[in-house]
């Protein structure tokens, strides 16, 4: 198996949020800026949608009738978004911090936003309690609070499970939980676990924590849950520590599988993905030292199958509904203005999926 670069665009801001049209001709993405736009990614064509959020906008989903976008922002908010007048529909205030990823259930009834801000608690500098649910799981044709979950902020990820009856979320901490979602609104997990390979905490330059699971991901048989991130470091603003991924039994917690020794870099790794027959995942992020920052791997032994280093920070990384082409979106390191002109920095980059 072999990625192939075909296509490469470049977009003003940093892209943190991606969504692919049911055909995977065209994408839509949340940029650094607040703006939404679709994305033609065969020409890279840019078309803004009206609505902004105040700040970043972190994640975007498109609803299964093809013409509602949903985007969240570090604004706190969720927005709909028509796609056929590009005009706002609803506007929501899911939390009063940043909305850290949106995730959208299988048969796209109920979207998930996880937040919470990182507040030293203790004199360990652990994380102090949230000020409010950390997990909120909303209606997408109305808007409605459906459920809110306690966990310990910062929750970084949450995906729903393939049959769409469980909601998993992972913190900073390495700490992940599962909810029934059947169960009720304010149900207590039905499994949970900590994996201390995702977090770090030190006394150099400064006290504090840093690392934590970027990305969830059930498999398609719906048996395990994947997870990516960091591993610990001595230094934790040097951003060198293992680029990692961990496969678990989601029901019991205990870990099925993890990245090899020796087939990884160090640098963040931000998001996974499964392709659409469930033979491989995509692991993809920003690259400290290493000769990658997007690879492959066989869901059947873990092993590193093939890996490109695109040289810049994947956000990112979707399959389109056949597997045939992996798209991949993120930014350069942010750069500084020329002449008073700021050059475009996001980046969205279609590979061929080949064997």
């Amino acid at each position: 198996m072999k990625l192939t670069s075909l296509h490469k665009h470049s977009l003003a801001t940093g892209v943190l949020g991606l969504a692919l049209a049911p055909d995977g001709d065209r994408a839509f993405v949340a940029a650094a800026d607040g703006q939404i736009s679709s994305v033609d990614l065969a020409t890279g064509e840019a078309s803004p949608l009206a609505a902004k959020h105040a700040s970043y906008a972190s994640g975007c989903v498109l609803l299964p009738d093809g013409q509602t976008l949903v985007s969240a922002g570090y604004d706190g908010q969720l927005i709909w978004h028509d796609l056929a007048t590009q005009q706002e529909k609803r506007r929501v205030r899911a939390h009063r911090f940043w909305s850290w990823q949106l995730a959208l259930s299988p048969d796209g009834r109920r979207l998930a936003s996880s937040s919470g801000q990182y507040l030293p608690g203790g004199w360990k500098y652990e994380p102090a309690a949230e000020t409010e649910a950390s997990v909120k799981v909303f209606d997408t044709s109305s808007g409605e609070l459906l459920a809110a979950f306690n966990h310990t902020p910062p929750v970084l990820s949450c995906a729903f499970s393939r049959d769409g009856a469980h909601l998993a979320a992972a913190n900073l901490l390495g700490e992940v939980r599962v909810w029934n979602l059947e169960a009720g609104a304010a149900a207590a997990p039905v499994a949970g676990w900590t994996s201390p390979d995702f977090t770090s905490w030190g006394s150099t330059k400064s006290h504090h924590y840093c690392g934590g699971i970027y990305a969830l991901a059930f498999s398609p048989d719906n048996v395990s849950l994947l997870g990516c991130g960091m591993g610990p470091m001595t230094d934790p603003m040097a951003g060198n520590g293992k680029m990692t991924w961990q496969a678990w039994n989601w029901q019991t917690g205990e870990r099925t599988d993890q990245i090899r020794d020796g087939q990884h870099g160090s640098g963040l790794m931000e998001t996974v993905a499964w392709s659409p027959a469930g033979s491989h995942f995509v692991m993809a992020g920003r690259q400290a030292q290493g000769t990658w920052n997007a690879a492959i791997f066989s869901a059947a032994d873990g092993q590193l199958i093939h890996s490109v280093d695109t040289k810049n920070r994947i956000t990112q990384a979707r399959f389109t509904a056949d597997g045939n082409r992996l798209i991949l979106a993120g930014a350069i390191s942010q750069p500084q203005p020329k002449g008073g002109e700021w050059p475009s920095w996001g980046r969205v980059q279609v590979f061929g999926v080949e064997g």
